[in-house]
């Protein structure tokens, strides 16, 4: 893997990690907080979608290695929506 594909495959997690936050309704955090929820949702929507037997619907190539991308949109939306179920909501005083 090259920088350059790196670099896209950085792009393109942090981009559907945006959406899953979008999605949830629940945002904290910047650029790499959402690029860290991109890699987190594709590992769990790729995990759901084994277990519930389910095609690989849009997978895109980046490099030698293939990204889904609806199912990381899906699995980051599931697991921002719990981290915000989870989280203590901010009191105002």
């Amino acid at each position: 893997m090259t920088v350059l594909d790196f670099l896209v495959l950085l792009a393109v997690a942090g981009i559907c990690g945006a959406l899953g936050q979008a999605i949830s309704g629940y945002s904290r955090g910047g650029c790499l907080v959402a690029i860290v929820i991109g890699f987190i949702g594709a590992v769990i929507g790729v995990w759901l979608a084994q277990k519930l037997e389910l095609p690989e619907l849009f997978v895109i190539q980046i490099g030698n290695k293939p990204f889904p991308l609806i199912w990381s949109i899906i699995g980051s939306a599931l697991f921002v929506a719990l981290i915000g179920l989870i989280s203590t909501p901010k009191r105002k005083r």
